[in-house]
Parts: structure tokens; C-alpha cells; sequence
């Protein structure tokens, strides 16, 4: 960690637009699909409040939100912003087999490259559903990280394939590989509050009791976990909405006001991690980490 940086903010933004409702989220119900197209009205907004800010961002984007809205893509990649790769329409992973996993990977892929010209180093599965497989495909793919697991709150950490968790006899530790581990929260994750979804979620809470949580969060990250990342999951339909955006603005502005704070796109962050802490080093000094069934 450099001495003017004791913790980093990923701003990211899940740019699902149509994407979950058309999987099966609206059902038939052709009033509740529109609700995705909102995310699409609510990119410029998100935008341009971080050029205010000058503020860099990542958005994590599915292949058929790039086939639906290459223009909006393209504005996210010419900001200076990183996309990520967020599948193709928003599939859960964990009832995939690994030749679907890989398809639907390779699809969301070609999807962005042709949209934007751009190839994601980085990961969040979609509803952070992740099969027994999706770490092998990650790392055959040359990913650099992943943004969906939870194992900590704001260390990063190596991933690993093949644990095995059988009801009735112990959990079984797989490898440990080399791909960052980038923590994510569902408390720190703006949809559970903001979006009413029946059978799925059913809170409607207000948007400056989430600044409570969000900045609650924030000042004990700053105080206890100097080098850590504090990666803040928004998605464009539900922090889109005016008030929510005026709370996001406040919530940034306080976080710039305390002395080492670096906002960073999390390509940026988990790169320079991975360097600083290479995978056998950091083993060694992390017994928990480091065993095998």
C-alpha cells in the first residue's frame, strides 16, 4: 500500500437494463419488462455525475445489454470507464453445465468486443450465482478477477476451484488459483433496497437509510482495513431514480473528503493487489487459505 492510499472505493455499476426481466424476471408481463429499459435512461445520469466528480467507474455489462444498447456502451468506454463481463442475459450460473457455462461466457464476450471493442478482465456473476465451474472457465479465460464472492468484506483474496461441500462428512478445501477475489456485499448492494420484485425482493427502503448502512460501512472500512477495497454495487434502474442519485452524491462527497481514499476502477485495484501480493506469498502467510482437503 502507498502511503497516500489507505483505502480504495470501486464505484460499480451491474448495467442489466433488460436483461433479468427477459430471462424470466417479467414473466409475460410485458409492463413489469419495461421496467429494464429504465436502466438505459438512468446511464447518462450516473455519467455525468461521475464526470462531475471526475470520478472513475465500472460497469458490469451482459451481452444482451450490449447487443440492446451499443450506443450506451460505447459512452461508458469512451468516459474512461472499465467494463466488466456480466454474462449474456443474465443467467444464474449454478444450474448450468460447464459446455452451457463456457457458450454463454464466450456469447457475453462477443457481445461486448463487437458493441465496444473491448475484452473485460474482470468478473460478476449474474445474481452472484456461481457454479462449481465458474472459477476453472475465469481463469481458462484469462480473467484477472471476480467481483462476486464473499469470503471477506474489504480484503481481496485468491479464489480456488474444487471444494466440495457434502452434507455429511467434512468441507472439503479445493486450489487456490490465481484470481483475485474482490468482495462483494449484498448489504452493499443498492437492488435488495430499492426494487420491488415479488418473490424476489420486497423492500422499499429509503435512501437515506441506506447512506446510514453505506456510510456506516465506509467509516469502519476506512478505520480497520487499511489497503482493502470497498466495492459499492449499484445497479442504473434502481440508483437511477433522482433522490437516490442526490444520496449516491453525498455519500461520494464525504468519502472524498477523508485523506487516502483512491477511487479506482476495480481492474486497476486488483491489478496492482495481484502485484503486490503474488499467490504463493500470500499463501504462506495465510494458513486458512492455504488448505487442502
Amino acid at each position: 500500500m502507498t502511503a497516500d492510499r489507505r483505502l480504495s472505493v470501486c464505484l460499480t455499476f451491474d448495467f442489466d437494463a433488460l436483461s433479468p426481466w427477459a430471462f424470466g424476471m417479467a414473466g409475460d408481463n410485458v409492463a413489469a419488462l419495461s421496467r429494464g429499459e429504465f436502466g438505459a435512461v438512468a446511464v447518462p445520469r450516473i455519467l455525468a455525475l461521475l464526470e462531475r466528480h471526475e470520478l472513475p467507474a465500472t460497469f458490469f455489462i451482459p451481452g444482451h445489454t450490449a447487443v440492446a444498447y451499443p450506443e450506451l456502451v460505447r459512452s461508458i468506454r469512451d468516459a474512461g470507464h472499465e467494463i466488466g463481463h456480466h454474462g449474456w442475459v443474465h443467467e444464474p450460473l449454478s444450474a448450468l453445465d460447464p459446455a452451457r457455462e463456457r457458450e454463454l461466457f464466450q456469447r457475453g464476450l462477443d457481445a461486448l468486443e463487437e458493441a465496444a471493442g473491448v475484452r473485460p478482465v474482470g468478473y460478476r456473476a449474474p445474481n452472484v450465482d456461481v457454479s462449481a465451474n465458474t472459477v476453472e472457465i475465469l481463469v481458462e479465460f484469462g480473467m484477472l478477477y471476480d467481483a462476486s464472492f464473499s469470503a471477506t468484506d474489504f480484503e481481496p483474496y485468491y479464489l480456488r476451484i474444487g471444494d466440495r461441500w457434502p452434507s455429511d462428512e467434512a468441507y472439503v478445501f479445493g486450489a487456490t488459483v490465481d484470481l483475485v477475489g474482490i468482495p462483494f456485499s449484498w448489504g452493499l448492494s443498492d437492488f435488495q433496497y430499492f426494487e420491488f420484485v415479488p418473490g424476489v425482493t420486497v423492500r422499499q427502503d429509503t435512501a437515506s437509510a441506506v447512506y446510514e448502512i453505506w456510510h456506516g460501512e465506509f467509516e469502519w472500512a476506512y478505520a480497520n482495513a487499511p489497503g482493502g477495497v470497498f466495492d459499492l454495487t449499484m445497479h442504473p434502474q434502481a440508483i437511477g431514480r433522482g433522490h437516490r442519485l442526490a444520496m449516491l452524491e453525498r455519500l461520494i462527497e464525504s468519502m472524498k473528503a477523508e485523506d487516502g481514499v483512491a477511487f479506482e476502477r476495480v481492474r486497476e485495484f486488483a491489478g496492482r493487489w495481484r502485484d503486490e501480493h503474488p499467490l504463493e506469498e500470500w499463501l504462506a502467510g495465510r494458513p486458512m487459505q492455504a488448505r487442502r482437503g
